[in-house]
Order: structure tokens, then sequence, then C-alpha cells
């Protein structure tokens, strides 16, 4: 994807992206920094699809921030105070996001070794501050970061009167590893395999992502054959989270039948996924350029008729799923979170539609043709799973659609300069199963990465988690919880 680059003012910054945002309604992709002595913003048309970077240079640490006009921006303001030390003046909530109390509270790994003299405001560091409900017969339920489960770490603190949630505050970067620095170190013909690994249920995604990053700067297009691949192995990869999460729900509420029999179906997405990749989590598929593997004439019709098995059956399931009334009964007004409330935090993917929100990024993907994202209004663990349920159906029929196309020979893989292009910008943007997954990426003067930017579709979605549970009983949370589905990895990378 092409990136329109505008330099902008500190003074300008603020009142020009909140207008765009207010008037235009651009939502904020990503706000970063590449080595500390700018501020980087993202913003998307979700209209168009087009993207529009702002870099506004700085000669202090401090800055304006963005969080008390676009309340979107206040978790990447957070990471962006974290790993540059660049800290937002206004921010309500100033608090670590990914480096705990173990780290130096000087220690800022992505600052640039020229802008170490600047020093970042001391009150906001030091033991982490969980904010506190005061009220007779409040009490506190701690849970975590070690789970009784396989799940990763994350800290969660409810605030509870009886069995009502009255706030849940979620700490996280349990997980931090440093990809994004990686992904600087590492030759740019094997990020992939670092990308792909950052959150590992999205490797297609991930992988995709990278890719389309690395390409956009050398400003290419791809053979179409190649997009069609790609877009076969992010669908199949989307089907079987989904399917996941719809067996993690269903078992919640005691419908053993319909969850067991969610997973094992689920055993089909890794058959295609196997049969495209030759590997059932779509690892080392997707490359710049393409694709790795050709699959045979004899491969597509197996991973046609997977798909023709995995339709009849999900048909079935996802049948007894939404028609029971005693499903309805239990997730139907549970974890609401309504449109206003979507709008202004920036949802993505499942969260963002169930609440009304109608943008997909695959609606401005060519390899789609005609696409129209599923949604729904109510905002609720309902709602959630209704679009998922939609999604799962009309992932199927872009597999049939692919494939059909498919029957049409050409290449899937183009070759690439040995060398990235001199002071460019690389940009991404990819519909993975959870949502909107950017990926942007800076070169030097010498045509190495002296930046790469990640945003996961969590970092959008986590506060929406926060903001579901409250007024809802504490026997909803696990629902509410596996209705959105978060990444603990892909947030802290």
């Amino acid at each position: 994807m092409k990136v329109e680059v505008q330099n902008l003012s500190l003074q300008e910054r603020e009142p020009q992206i909140h207008e765009l945002v207010r008037s235009e309604g651009m939502r904020v992709g990503i706000t970063s920094s590449i080595d500390g002595g700018q501020l980087i913003t993202l913003l998307i048309d979700p209209t168009s699809g087009r993207a529009y970077l702002f870099d506004t240079p700085l000669e202090a640490a401090n800055y304006p921030c963005l969080t008390r006009r676009i309340p979107a921006c206040h978790w990447q303001e957070r990471i962006l105070w974290n790993m540059f030390g660049l800290v937002p003046d206004g921010h309500p909530r100033l608090k670590k996001v990914l480096l705990h109390e173990s780290y130096d509270a000087d220690f800022f790994p992505l600052l640039s070794e020229r802008y170490l003299s600047r020093t970042p405001l001391q009150e906001h560091q030091g033991q982490y501050q969980f904010l506190e409900v005061k009220g007779e017969g409040v009490y506190e339920i701690p849970v975590g970061p070690i789970h009784a489960g396989i799940i990763e770490p994350g800290h969660f603190r409810f605030s509870c009167f009886g069995e009502l949630i009255l706030n849940l505050e979620i700490r996280l970067g349990y997980v931090h590893r440093g990809i994004e620095k990686k992904l600087t170190q590492v030759d740019w013909r094997k990020g992939r395999f670092v990308a792909e690994a950052a959150a590992s249920d999205s490797a297609a995604a991930y992988a995709l992502a990278y890719s389309e990053c690395i390409e956009s700067m050398f400003s290419i297009e791809l053979p179409y054959r190649a997009k069609l691949l790609r877009t076969l192995a992010l669908e199949i990869e989307r089907i079987g989270m989904h399917l996941a999460d719809l067996a993690g729900i269903a078992g919640d509420i005691g419908f053993i039948g319909v969850a067991s029999s969610f997973q094992r179906i689920r055993g089909l997405t890794f058959s295609m996924a196997e049969l495209l990749s030759g590997q059932r989590f779509l690892r080392a598929f997707i490359c710049p350029g393409g694709v790795v593997r050709e699959p045979t004439k004899l491969t597509l019709n197996q991973i046609s008729s997977c798909a023709e098995n995995l339709s009849n059956q999900c048909k079935v399931l996802l049948e007894m799923l939404l028609e029971s009334q005693g499903v309805d009964d239990r997730l139907r007004g549970i974890g609401r979170v309504n449109l206003s409330l979507a709008s202004d935090f920036g949802l993505v993917g499942i969260a963002g539609r169930a609440s009304g929100l109608k943008y997909d990024v695959r609606q401005f993907r060519s390899e789609y043709e005609t696409f129209t994202p599923a949604f729904h209004k109510l905002g609720d663990v309902l709602a959630r799973v209704a679009v998922r349920a939609e999604e799962i159906k009309m992932s199927i029929e872009i597999i049939r659609s692919v494939l059909a196309r498919l029957e049409i020979p050409g290449s899937s893989y183009q070759p690439l300069p040995d060398r990235l292009p001199s002071n460019s910008v690389g940009l991404s943007i990819v519909e993975a199963h959870r949502g909107e997954l950017i990926h942007l990426a800076f070169t030097d003067e010498q045509g190495c990465i002296s930046r790469y930017c990640i945003k996961d579709p969590s970092v959008n979605n986590w506060t929406a988690l926060a903001m579901a549970v409250r007024n809802n009983l504490v026997a909803d949370f696990p629902l509410c919880n596996k209705s959105f589905s978060l990444a603990y990895s892909g947030h802290d990378l």
C-alpha cells in the first residue's frame, strides 16, 4: 500500500489530526516514532483505504498528547513513552505498558543515542499503580499473570461490589520480546520468520503484512496468482481461529457437543493449511515477492473438497448455536460495547463490526472482488458470535472464489532486488482474524531498515474488554474475554 507522507509541526499536529478524525472520519492507525527525534502518525481513511503519514520533528521529550481529543490513541501513547521516553503531556493515565519495574526507569530501548540526554518526567516512573475503586463493600479480585490454563500471561485487576464488576484494569507486557527492534537487525529477506512468530496464531497474517510492507518499498505489482494464494492462506487461518473462538464460548456455556464439534472440524482447516503450505499453521509460506510453494492441481482439488466438507458441517453447527434459545438467553446483553465507544476507541475486527463499525480492510483489496463486511449493531457477546459465524461463511465463499480463479495458470513469485531503497517508507494493512494489522517500516541512507512498527489489532481492543465487563457479573467475564479473543503476544511484541 502506498502512503502519502506530509510534514506537520508540533503546534499543528494535535488540532489538525483531531480535525481530520472528527470531520473527515479518518482513524488513527499508528502513533509512534522512528528514533525518538520525531512523532509519526498514520491516519487511515476507512471509506477509501488510503493512508496518510504525518512526520512531526521534536525538540524535546514532551509533546501535547492526542488522547485528550482522540481516546483511541491512549494505549499507543503509553507504548510510545515506554519505548522512546517521549512524554505525552496531558495524558490521563500514563502508566507502563510493556516495560515493568524490573527494567531501569531510564531504559528506552528504541531511543537513539543522540537523544539520550533528554530526561523524561520522573513522576511517571516507579511502582505500577492500579486504579483503586473505593466504597463500602468494594473489594478486588487479582487474576494472573499466571493462569490455570495454557493461555499467555496477563494480569486482570477486578474491582467488584458483590458479584458486579465495577472496573477492570488490564496489565500486559509479560511476554515482551523486542520484536520490532529485532526486525531492524535481521536481513530483510529473513524478517518474515521473525514477523510470523510474533503472534503465532496469526502467522499467515503477519507474514503477509511483512511481505507487503517490504514490497511496497519497491513499488511493485505482484502477480495476481500470488495474491490469490496468499488470500487462500489468510482465509483458511481466519476460519480456523473463528472456529476455535466459537468452541471456547460454547464450552463456557455448557454447550459441550457443539464446542467439541467445532474443535473437531477445525482439523479440516489444518488439513487445508498443510495441503497449501506444507505446514498446518501456515508458517514459512508467504514471503516477499509471493509464496514459496506452488500447489498442484490435485492439491487445489483436495483443498476444495475440504472446503465443501467444512461448509456442510459448519452450516449445521452454526444453526445449532445461533438458533438455541439457551444460547440466546445466556449471551444476549452480556459485555455490550455501543457504537459510540467503539468509534471513539478505534475498535477493529470482530469487536468493532459487532458494535456497528463497517470497517474491514478486505473491502479495499482487489483479490476479494466484491466484498461487504459482516456487522451487527448490539455490540454484545451474542453479536460478536453472530459476526464470527457470518465471517466463517463468507471466508468459505471467498475460498471457493479463489480456487476457481486459480484454475488459470500464472506466476506465484516475483524476484525482488537485493537491496531495499534508501530513505523509503513501507506500509501494509491486513485484515487478520482479529482485525486491522498494520506494519510500517522506514529505511536509512544505506537501505537498511531503521525502524519497524507493528500495530496488532489487540492494541485497539484490550480497552474494549475492560469497558465491556463493567456492570456485568464476575461469572460473565470468561464469555466477554473469549468473545474478544485478544492476543497477549501480539500486543507485547
